[in-house]
């Protein structure tokens, strides 16, 4: 059995090994935008922090967006392994990788274009719009190393190999913190440098990225004349990522209304939901980290017509995200100000960004649900599932409640936070729903193959 071939042997271990290192890459990866809010808040202004804890989010649903289309290739890669279809693999790499240098191309130069526009839709406030703008332009001119990231971790993911994708965040994010604390504690460059640092660090992760992917022995043949537009395959990889994409990025807009909502609140409000967000990307990573995993692991399960190791996986998956999800629910609803205390010093801030994620202290117990019926369902090519629960919990369900709690006086943070839980919960409804209708169109799929 080749290493990074999940379709034989023992189930438990290997998934374990493959989520630990994505956990660690997204734990590393999260830090991007968290040591720009930490060194941000302790050496600039609450109008920088607000800057920052704006832009940031804006270019982390527009990432997310990206990793979601690369999933496509994530998938098509596993399930073409798991099939033995190894000269299909690597025309997929080279078929992905012209698609995204051309679509990296054009998503810049319009966020580029449109950063005022993009500021003046978050309502920015006053106090922080030039360093919002000036954070937006600088990130958005580096998109394309955000874009190769992914895609070389995508690939890397549909190997069955998630230690690679570890090592360069983790050179990244050493990088990115030299860079933060000389640019924005030294020079004092406040949301500006700390966008300088960002895109630097990515450049060195992707260029190291690129560099141990040439010399790895890829499990076949992948040679530069392969990196071509070849229209059948660009299409099954759109077909399979779009649907995961739109979802990632939808959800992505809907935090992004319920933070504009809380921006028109002022300053302290504001920071205080960045800060509040940036925790709960930690408190979630380890269901995003299994749903990524689960997703290689069913897809080449799925490739090679062992469904009966896919619904282990998720079982032991489930099990092991609940446990720990358990845990940081306490956290987040006891400590939470030990937690926001990490990425701000004004009093006011913490306090706001503790009220805020008390609400995902109970999204805790909800998203290990979801989470994982999405990997599985990705690595099974149904993704398109995955997209209505993330619309249907998105945009039926949280903006909504947001919009609603927003007005209700006194306006309570907590309250706006809320609407994510409920919204959790009718996505775990669908995904659950979805599951149990689909598992016997499954079986007779992998009959007929």
């Amino acid at each position: 059995m080749r290493e990074g071939d999940f379709t034989e042997g023992n189930i438990y271990s290997p998934l374990v090994k493959f989520a630990l290192p994505v956990l660690a890459a997204l734990f590393l990866q999260s830090l991007y935008g968290a040591v720009d809010l930490l060194v941000v808040g302790q050496f600039a202004s609450s109008a920088d922090v607000s800057a920052v804890s704006t832009g940031s989010m804006l270019l982390q649903t527009v990432t997310n967006a990206i990793a979601g289309l690369s999933m496509g290739a994530t998938v098509l890669i596993g399930q073409s392994l798991g099939r033995r279809e190894q000269e299909k693999a690597g025309r997929v790499m080279g078929a992905s990788i012209m698609f995204f240098i051309v679509f990296g191309i054009v998503l810049s130069v319009l966020m580029l274009t449109g950063t005022r526009t993009l500021a003046d839709i978050m309502h920015a406030p006053a106090e922080a719009y030039d360093a919002t703008c000036d954070y937006i332009r600088i990130c958005s001119a580096g998109l394309l190393f955000i874009i190769g990231y992914n895609l070389i971790g995508a690939f890397l993911r549909g190997l069955g190999n998630s230690k690679i994708p570890l090592l360069t965040v983790m050179i990244a994010a050493v990088i990115n913190v030299f860079g933060d604390l000389l640019l924005v504690a030294v020079f004092h460059m406040g949301a500006a440098g700390a966008a300088y640092a960002t895109v630097g660090s990515q450049a060195v992760s992707v260029l190291i990225s690129f560099l141990i992917l040439r010399k790895m022995e890829l499990p076949f043949i992948f040679h530069k004349n392969m990196v071509k537009w070849e229209g059948k395959l660009i299409k099954d990889m759109v077909g399979l990522g779009v649907p995961i994409a739109a979802s990632d990025f939808l959800v992505g807009i809907s935090f992004l209304v319920i933070l504009s909502l809380v921006n028109r609140l002022g300053v302290t409000a504001s920071a205080g939901v960045g800060v509040g967000e940036k925790v709960c990307g930690f408190i979630m990573l380890v269901p995003s980290a299994f749903s990524q995993s689960l997703a290689a692991f069913t897809a080449q399960n799925y490739g090679a017509g062992r469904l009966d190791r896919a619904y282990k996986a998720l079982l032991y998956s489930f099990l092991l995200s609940f446990s720990i999800g358990i845990g940081m629910s306490m956290m987040s609803w006891f400590k939470g100000y030990l937690l926001c205390g990490i990425f701000a010093r004004d009093e006011a801030v913490i306090a706001a960004g503790w009220q805020y994620i008390r609400a995902y202290a109970i999204d805790c117990w909800i998203t290990p649900f979801f989470f994982n019926l999405a990997g599985f369902f990705n690595g099974c090519g149904r993704t398109k599932i995955v997209m209505v629960e993330n619309v249907a919990g998105g945009v039926f369900v949280r903006l909504p409640l947001a919009f609603i709690f927003s007005t209700m006086k006194p306006v309570s943070l907590f309250r706006i936070g809320c609407s994510t839980p409920c919204a959790s919960s009718l996505q775990t409804l669908i995904c659950l729903v979805y599951f149990f209708h689909i598992r016997k169109r499954l079986q007779y799929d992998e009959e007929k193959r």
